[in-house]
């Protein structure tokens, strides 16, 4: 697996979108488990973005909630996190 680095950007809006919600970091913390170990269809639904962002990733932590990431050769880059309309 990869390595994954957390972007500035990502690691402050985690701290503001999420962890103010033990639930949400909860289920973040299940669905990186499934990022890890390979899963990119259901549940978290990994899928291209179009337009501007048509570079990136993005795979859902639940409900409205994506992570928008990069990936190189050697490693994952996570972006953003937040609502649909926060990271889009």
């Amino acid at each position: 697996m990869k390595p994954i680095y957390r972007d500035k950007n990502f690691e402050k809006h985690f701290k503001t979108r999420i962890t103010p919600n033990d639930n949400l970091v909860k289920q973040f913390e299940l669905r990186l488990a499934m990022f890890r170990e390979g899963v990119r269809g259901k549940p978290i639904n990994d899928h291209g973005l179009k337009g501007k962002k048509r570079m990136y990733r993005a795979w859902s932590v639940a409900g409205d909630i994506r992570v928008v990431y990069r990936e190189t050769d050697e490693y994952y880059e996570f972006l953003d996190i937040g609502s649909h309309n926060q990271v889009y």
